[in-house]
């Protein structure tokens, strides 16, 4: 990273990426004669699912025959992280272009979360709020997770009369999304309730059916604009579609996607060696009661994804419309003897991401160390609004190198975590292409250290940090100082 102050480092490559980006698509539309002006967007993101959870890596033995066809259409940034691997903090940044002290979302959105004001600002300018400045129809379906709750509390799952999860986002606080088929967080995905684009806070939809069918079912009618009350259809348009599974609780998955794994045993489906299996560990136990449940709800989740690509091509909008697949964060499911998220292991933050906007982007996989606020600038670079991303945006665009396989590229990515009310401590660290470091600072000013070789060691089984002062010392200096200098980060751990 340079010396250059943020804002000038991100006017700079932003200004570069929609330079050409606008080009590009300027070309495209002298070439073709039907490709619109500025493409479409549909961005679809389930929750928890971790990257080594895709057929094509090899790694886990899951089934994803459209992420496997869809991941030969477009790009693969099999690099990509969630700097803060939890729920709400991704969202934030994912929406705002900027890290959390800036976006003031430091940890989830409930009763915790609503103490310390952490929600998504209404007076954020999204790159939502940028679109609908642009003209385009906005639609938002499944979850949101960016609204910290108020009593009295809403009568639903996840809540309970003292700690609460779930809340309805008002109209004033979607960030121009006109279309709205959503809800805060409730993870009854059998049985998912949904609020309604006019619907006041003490109505909800309750639907009998799995929430990424549903979803993908009103992704579908969004995409057909049934009855034309979807969508302007004059209008370029974007569209969210927000899964919860692969997220807990496992067990609530169609039969149909359990059956394709056959009679195989929870240790044929456990490859990683992460996982402690010999000495039956707390996480190995987990591991085993839930690994055919959760990859079963990645191949659910896959086939739903499968159908909404189905439908954009019957409508002829693939060339039209760039799609993204990503998640909000990983899943550890055991390894480590980790529950979930929220942690610096690979399995935890590292997320799919394929972009695909046929006949712009030539697929391949790229090792770009792309960061959850780089997600705005560069959309919006690619759509051709590079010159109205806000200036307040701190994620770089790299619009360019999707587009030519050239351009800056980062050396590291950050990784934190916060504890509630409590923004100078938690964890901080960085991740290169080869060493993964945190740092954790506590009350009592003590810090702990750890450092993993990815490339030797690609299951992170040992902390090398011990031995390895200098390489610490020159991640510090040369990474993590940057980070937290241009995040305004008031972290303790400093000068470790």
């Amino acid at each position: 990273m340079s010396d250059t102050t943020r804002r000038e480092f991100i006017r700079r490559s932003v200004a570069a990426g929609s330079a050409l980006a606008l080009t590009g698509t300027m070309a495209c539309e002298g070439t073709t004669g039907s490709r619109q002006r500025h493409p479409n967007l549909i961005y679809v993101f389930p929750d928890q699912m971790r990257a080594q959870a895709q057929g094509f890596m090899g790694e886990d033995p899951v089934i994803t025959p459209n992420l496997d066809r869809f991941a030969t259409e477009g790009i693969v940034l099999d690099q990509a992280v969630s700097n803060y691997p939890v729920c709400s903090p991704y969202r934030a940044m994912l929406m705002t272009g900027m890290f959390p002290h800036s976006n003031g979302v430091l940890a989830n959105c409930n009763t915790n979360g609503a103490m310390n004001g952490y929600e998504l600002r209404e007076s954020s300018r999204c790159w939502s709020d940028v679109l609908k400045e642009q003209g385009y129809s906005l639609g938002y379906i499944g979850k949101w997770h960016l609204d910290s709750p108020y009593r009295p509390y809403v009568d639903t799952g996840n809540n309970n009369e003292d700690f609460a999860w779930n809340e309805w986002t008002s109209p004033q606080r979607r960030h121009s999304f006109d279309y709205w088929h959503a809800y805060g967080t409730y993870d009854n995905h059998n049985r998912p309730e949904y609020w309604t684009t006019d619907a006041p806070r003490s109505e909800r939809v309750v639907v009998d059916q799995w929430g990424p069918e549903h979803e993908a079912d009103m992704a579908i009618r969004y995409i057909r604009n049934e009855g034309g009350t979807f969508r302007d259809p004059d209008r370029p348009f974007a569209l969210v579609v927000s899964m919860n599974p692969p997220h807990t609780p496992y067990r609530m998955v169609p039969e149909q996607y359990l059956q394709m794994y056959g009679d195989a045993t929870p240790e044929e489906l456990i490859n990683r060696p992460n996982v402690n299996l010999e000495e039956n560990s707390s996480g190995a136990r987990l591991a085993r009661r839930q690994i055919r449940n959760y990859l079963a709800q990645v191949t659910g989740v896959d086939d739903q994804f499968g159908r909404i690509l189905a439908e954009l091509k019957a409508r002829g909008l693939e060339e039209d419309t760039i799609v993204v697949f990503t998640s909000d964060h990983g899943n550890c499911l055991g390894c480590h003897d980790q529950v979930t998220k929220n942690v610096h292991y690979e399995e935890s933050m590292r997320v799919p991401f394929i972009i695909r906007w046929s006949g712009m982007l030539e697929p391949r996989t790229d090792d770009l160390l792309i960061s959850t606020p780089d997600i705005y600038p560069t959309l919006l670079d690619l759509m051709g609004f590079g010159p109205d991303v806000p200036e307040q945006v701190e994620g770089v665009s790299h619009a360019r190198l999707c587009l030519t396989g050239r351009g800056g590229r980062p050396t590291s990515q950050l990784y934190m975590w916060v504890p509630y009310g409590e923004p100078a401590l938690g964890r901080r660290g960085v991740r290169t292409h080869r060493y993964t470091l945190m740092i954790s600072s506590n009350r009592a000013g003590e810090t702990e250290q750890i450092l993993h070789d990815n490339l030797n060691d690609p299951y992170q089984l040992r902390n090398i940090a011990g031995e390895s002062k200098g390489i610490v010392q020159d991640l510090v200096e040369k990474e993590l100082d940057h980070w937290l200098e241009l995040t305004d980060d008031p972290w303790h751990g400093r000068g470790v």
